[in-house]
């Protein structure tokens, strides 16, 4: 298992670790449809929504393994889905 904040960093879906954290703390990141904190650790095959101002990602964890997510090469989600959101809607009206 891997902390969410530097999952979101190593697996570059976000750019660096304390923006991963910032936007996981103000609820712009859910782990299997879950509001969750940065230290919340993550594992193969959970599912990671990050909501970006204008689009909303969704990723399936694929490797949970720190020292093999340093290594360049390895991929460490599949992206499941992106769906486009105006700026001032919620990403996660159900």
């Amino acid at each position: 298992m891997i902390r969410l904040d530097k999952f979101l960093k190593l697996s570059m879906l976000v750019k660096r670790r304390t923006v991963a954290q910032e936007m996981t703390e103000v609820g712009a990141v859910r782990v299997n449809g879950r509001k969750v904190k940065p230290a919340c650790d993550v594992k193969t095959g959970d599912v990671i929504e990050v909501a970006f101002p204008r689009r909303v990602i969704t990723a399936a964890v694929l490797v949970d393994d720190e020292a093999m997510l340093r290594r360049r090469g390895t991929v460490a989600c599949e992206i499941r889905g992106e769906r486009r959101v105006e700026p001032d809607e919620n990403p996660w009206a159900d």
